[in-house]
């Protein structure tokens, strides 16, 4: 493996531990902790005397601004190792590209006050984009790692059967990320104490919507995760290659694991600990989902299942 695919697959293993932050961040309320100051903490580049929130969000702003940077690294070393055009340099540009974008909807959040215990309906919509654009980030990143490791360009040519069948789940996924989000928020500003008193309060007339959708996301997830499995099922009959079969494998497992994270995060009443292990199998799950579409769509035939080693 090359040393640029190596670096790139650990700046992805960076991005999902930055992630993962972020929800901590969300699920602790501390994502006021510098006030409304952007990229500035309380007004002040270094807080003075500040209180543990302030620690909690500075350091996700700390860790954030190295995954900008690195990723800026991560361009400009596969700008100077392939030719203009190569699926690597796409890649690095989109991760680069939509880096900045996780950057001014982060700054967005904290400026307009979308943080802590904002309820609002602005809020709903904005961590919704921000998982997209988080997903869509870890979705650049990986290929550029899985393509700097030597697998090859992907085409839509001639392949209409795999887009069909992988892009549902794709989509899903999306869309109960996004609802997923949501709901955790709805966990953080409205919390149950026991798992009955929260079932009440998700089918209680009036209930917010935050508190609404925790009734619905599961059976989004339960949906997703079945479609998950079809498809990767489906996927390995269609490209019968180790490379499809071992992503479409672990896709799947992982698509269980995160079922049943859920099920656990549900059960618990979300505690924070559990929060973290969900997003980041989501994160996972996502991506070798991703992979898996890659290596299905490769422009070059992999060697058969039974021919490799």
């Amino acid at each position: 493996m090359r040393p640029i695919a190596r670096f790139a697959w650990g700046l992805l293993a960076y991005d999902v531990a930055v992630v993962a932050w972020g929800a901590y961040v969300r699920a602790t309320g501390a994502g006021a902790g510098c006030g409304r100051h952007w990229p500035t903490c309380n007004g002040d580049v270094i807080p003075r005397a500040p209180r543990l929130e302030t620690l909690v969000e500075l350091s996700h702003r700390v860790s954030s601004a190295l995954a900008f940077v690195l990723t800026l690294v991560l361009l400009a070393w596969a700008m100077h190792d392939y030719p203009r055009g190569h699926r690597v340099r796409r890649g690095a540009a989109l991760s680069a590209g939509l880096m900045v974008a996780e950057g001014l909807i982060g700054a967005g959040l904290v400026l307009f006050a979308l943080v802590a215990h904002d309820a609002s309906l602005k809020r709903a919509l904005s961590i919704s984009v921000h998982l997209v654009n988080t997903f869509f980030l870890l979705a650049a990143t990986s290929l550029t790692a899985f393509w700097a490791s030597g697998a090859p360009a992907s085409t839509l040519r001639g392949q209409r059967g795999v887009v069909v069948v992988l892009a549902l789940p794709l989509v899903a996924m999306l869309v109960v990320g996004a609802s997923g989000a949501v709901t955790a928020l709805g966990d953080t500003l409205f919390p149950s104490a026991t798992l009955s008193a929260g079932i009440a309060a998700d089918f209680a007339r009036g209930a917010p919507a935050f508190v609404r959708l925790r009734a619905i996301h599961p059976l989004l997830a339960a949906a997703t995760a079945a479609t998950v499995l079809l498809a990767t099922g489906v996927v390995r009959n269609l490209r019968p290659a180790r490379p499809v079969e071992n992503l479409a494998r672990i896709t799947g497992i992982l698509a269980l694991l995160q079922l049943g994270a859920g099920l656990a995060n549900m059960a618990m009443r979300a505690p924070v600990a559990m929060q973290l292990v969900h997003v980041a199998l989501a994160d996972a799950l996502w991506i070798a989902l991703v992979l898996t579409t890659a290596a299905a769509l490769s422009k070059a035939p992999w060697p058969p299942a039974s021919s490799v080693a």
